[in-house]
């Protein structure tokens, strides 16, 4: 049998050692990143009504611009991995054939290339900057190309019933710390990207914005558009904040650039 001193001596070794478990499990949270809460959820800053502070200048780095499937590199296009979920979209085959028509004219056919606003979700990862500034009651974001702005209402009005917009009529809300915006009233002549992917008047995009810490957003999209896909289906890519000091949007006037063009062909 162990003495009295033995056995007081065994309790404190094991209470020491507990100790020691605690501060280095307290050490580790505290060391943990500030997106990473008890719950999982957001735990960087926030705008006055407590939502996640979303302000400032943000850029997608990938190559979904020139095509949201997987593709290899080609001259001008990088290769990527693509950004649709399943890596197929799911085209009725009378729209599959159309989108091939499309590739194969795409060098003069893309919209972008006519200097047509560039639609959405196509204006997020065009390569280009924008900037998100956030209120209580709506969201913008200006976009460096061609001048392209959207405000995104928060404050539970509905849709607007018009003909078709090019960058569609947006309406926001937050589902916990995820921007949901949801998209209507689209026309027909954006592309998603340089490889020919369509769509009709019938378009439907839900994006979901949701930080993942301070400075990276998780971007999901659906789309649903009944005239050309066979069912609704989803992409999804990082968002970046541009860190940068002095930092602003400068221009990409494509219009311009269009007209000096065709003013130097005369």
């Amino acid at each position: 049998m162990r003495t009295r001193f033995e056995r007081v001596l065994a309790t404190l070794i094991t209470v020491v050692a507990l100790l020691g478990l605690g501060l280095a499990f307290s050490e580790l949270v505290a060391q943990a990143p500030a997106s990473q809460g008890r719950a999982g959820g957001y735990r960087g800053p926030r705008t006055s009504d407590g939502k996640p502070d979303l302000n400032g200048i943000w850029q997608v780095l990938n190559s979904a611009n020139w095509d949201i499937e997987p593709h290899s590199a080609q001259e001008g296009v990088p290769a990527g991995q693509g950004v649709v979920e399943g890596g197929s979209i799911p085209y009725q085959p009378a729209a599959l054939a159309k989108r091939k028509e499309n590739f194969e004219r795409r060098a003069t056919s893309d919209p972008l290339s006519k200097c047509y606003l560039p639609g959405v979700p196509r204006v997020t990862y065009v390569p280009l900057p924008f900037e998100i500034t956030q209120t209580p009651k709506y969201v913008t974001i200006a976009y460096e190309i061609a001048h392209a702005r959207r405000i995104i209402y928060t404050d539970g009005s509905p849709h607007v019933k018009a003909l078709e917009f090019w960058m569609g009529d947006s309406r926001g809300r937050w589902e916990g710390d995820t921007l949901v915006v949801d998209s209507i009233d689209f026309t027909d002549k954006t592309w998603f990207d340089k490889a020919g992917n369509f769509h009709s008047t019938e378009l439907h995009v839900v994006e979901r914005y949701t930080p993942m810490d301070p400075d990276h957003i998780n971007y999901e999209v659906t789309i649903e558009d009944p005239k050309v896909f066979t069912r609704p289906w989803k992409m999804s890519m990082i968002i970046y904040r541009r860190v940068e000091k002095g930092l602003q949007l400068l221009e990409y006037d494509c219009v311009s650039f269009f007209w000096q063009k065709a003013l130097a062909g005369k």
